[in-house]
């Protein structure tokens, strides 16, 4: 739920911060704004509950504390080169591939009641993708729309 604010939230300031400074609603800039400061904000659980971000994945899944770190560096770079002309296409596509890859996690942690923050096995269970997997989706078409532009 805290990750959604954070892009409504930017989103809705960015937008009327462009048309104040710039003249004009400019969506698409504020779109990509509030996806960096999301991907941001959501970077800072990859470093501050790992050991539950690790719980999260499937057992299938090798080395899942590096690729903790390794997504949670992605978020922080990729972040950035949504806001730039010339790189919001390419960041778009490999965002939009992370958002695929990392919804068996979700899955699976909504399947073990895993409580990321916590690092237990105590969360909400099931109930959790009710909300999870369209904010996923959420996640997907705003990526395809604002930074890809399809």
């Amino acid at each position: 739920m805290k990750v959604l604010l954070v892009l409504l939230i930017s989103f809705i300031l960015t937008s009327v911060l462009s048309r104040f400074f710039m003249g004009d609603w400019n969506f698409i800039l504020a779109g990509n704004v509030a996806m960096m400061l999301m991907l941001w904000f959501a970077s800072l659980g990859h470093f501050m509950f790992t050991k539950g971000m690790v719980m999260m994945m499937p057992s299938f899944i090798p080395f899942k504390g590096p690729l903790v770190y390794l997504t949670g560096i992605m978020e922080i770079v990729l972040g950035p080169l949504l806001v730039i002309n010339a790189t919001r296409h390419v960041a778009g596509i490999i965002l939009l591939l992370m958002f695929v890859i990392m919804l068996p996690a979700n899955i699976n942690a909504a399947i073990k009641h895993v409580d990321f923050e916590k690092a237990t096995y105590n969360g909400s269970g099931r109930g959790y993708l009710w909300f999870r997997i369209p904010l996923q989706v959420l996640f997907i078409a705003w990526v395809l729309y604002f930074s890809i532009g399809i």
